[in-house]
């Protein structure tokens, strides 16, 4: 089971590319006949090898054929990992282990056309692997987020279009969306169970992420990609990263994306050698001029909160509580007493990492319309926008921000281990942070 945790170790990039050995394709037909969906991994670290173990536990014979990354210990650790569960589902030899920038070419050539691949390396690369994918007629499991930048969120829109066109199935590492009880929470406030929703507010307030030092020897380009969480140009930032998850859920509850945001935020306490700020406040506003408020901190030593709200005119809902547990109700006032409670679900709550896939994979047997590549573009434009409203301090509309040019990474698609990082530390080691007004 793959979890949220403060500090994510996640896909790790070291070593030169690989030389390819041809592995032998399967047309569309041979792999319906034999009923094996082949699947490839590309971004071995622990988001990958755990959406890795989720499509291998789903129902129907499925096999890991080919793994891609930029570090050796990241994919040799992952396919260790996955042998010791998965032995006879796992089938790749070192012929089908890609290392470098362009191994997730070889890996998605390994099961294309009508294979899976699980598309978990930083952020940045989301739009070029997806991209590719599409063009090469793979279904497409995709981690959060989704992009860093508005033009990355139009690649993204533009690849699912195509994949429309084609029947691609597409899956988002929105979690939450296969949550059973915020399904069913959700579903009773588009029932009108608390009137007209007029508010909603969400929370990612949690302990200090923590950015390791650079290892002996190597390149400030491996340090940063290793440590990508730390580094806006390669996962968009902590707001970008880790509050687009309460984010989706609100504008799932409204059943709208905000139109505009404003915000602030900063480093109060926070002495990591990195770009992240350690706290964000930003206010959404849809439409008909309903507001979404968003609070995310990691600071040690303050109160921690990961819950998500909407108030209506006749009541209120706690769509989750914590982490631990969902904690989906209904009120019916805005207190949320225990006295004032009117409904909560006590239902099964199978594991939404492991459903994402089940969902996945049943599409892709069964051929049914499945593409999420639109609702993921449009929840990363919104937390870019909440980001963007923080880091200048001015209002940001979003058809304007989705037009910008803006590229926090400009040269990602023809990345090599000789191209300089896009932001380099100075003489003390530090890394440049936005600031806002300037």
């Amino acid at each position: 089971m793959r979890q949220e945790r403060t500090t994510l170790s996640r896909r790790r990039f070291l070593a030169t590319a690989a030389a390819a050995t041809a592995y032998p394709l399967r047309s569309n037909a041979a792999i319906h006949e034999q009923n094996v969906l082949r699947v490839a991994l590309v971004g071995c670290g622990s988001r990958g090898t755990g959406a890795a173990a989720n499509a291998l536990s789903t129902a129907g014979p499925v096999k890991l054929v080919a793994m891609a990354d930029v570090f050796r210990d990241r994919l040799s650790a992952s396919l260790q990992i996955l042998k010791r569960r998965f032995e006879s589902s796992v089938d790749v030899p070192p012929e089908r282990q890609f290392l470098g920038f362009d191994a997730y070419r070889h890996a998605i050539d390994c099961v294309a056309p009508g294979g899976l691949v699980l598309l978990a390396t930083p952020p940045v690369f989301r739009p070029l692997h997806l991209e590719y994918a599409v063009q090469q007629a793979v279904h497409v499991f995709m981690e959060k987020a989704f992009a860093v930048d508005p033009p990355g969120v139009r690649r993204v829109l533009a690849a699912g279009r195509i994949a429309a066109e084609k029947n691609l199935k597409i899956m988002g590492g929105l979690v939450w969306r296969q949550s059973v009880p915020r399904q069913e929470v959700i579903k009773r406030i588009h029932d009108g169970a608390i009137g007209q929703v007029t508010c909603l507010r969400s929370y990612r307030m949690q302990g200090p992420v923590r950015s390791p030092k650079r290892r002996p020897g190597e390149s400030e380009l491996a340090h940063q990609i290793r440590n990508f969480y730390s580094f806006s140009w390669l996962n968009g930032g902590y707001f970008v990263d880790w509050a687009i998850h309460h984010v989706d859920v609100a504008c799932w509850a409204k059943g709208a994306w905000p139109v505009e945001a404003h915000g602030m935020g900063g480093r109060i306490v926070r002495d990591e050698p990195d770009q992240m700020w350690d706290h964000y406040s930003v206010e959404y506003t849809f439409a008909d001029g309903t507001k979404l408020f968003v609070f995310a901190r990691h600071m040690p030593g303050c109160w921690n909160q990961a819950g998500d709200y909407a108030h209506g005119t006749r009541g209120a809902a706690r769509i989750m509580l914590n982490f631990a547990r969902p904690a989906s109700a209904l009120f019916k006032d805005h207190r949320m007493r225990r006295e004032d409670l009117v409904w909560t679900y006590e239902g099964p709550r199978p594991n939404p990492y492991q459903r994402e896939l089940d969902v996945l994979v049943e599409a892709i047997r069964s051929d049914k319309p499945h593409n999420e590549a639109e609702r993921c573009a449009y929840a990363c434009l919104t937390v870019l926008m909440g980001r963007t409203a923080a880091w200048t301090g001015k209002l940001v509309r979003r058809d304007e921000l989705l037009a910008s040019d803006q590229r926090l990474a400009p040269d990602v698609d023809r990345m090599a281990w000789e191209t300089p990082p896009p932001v380099q530390p100075d003489a003390d080691g530090r890394y440049p942070i936005a600031r806002p007004g300037i």
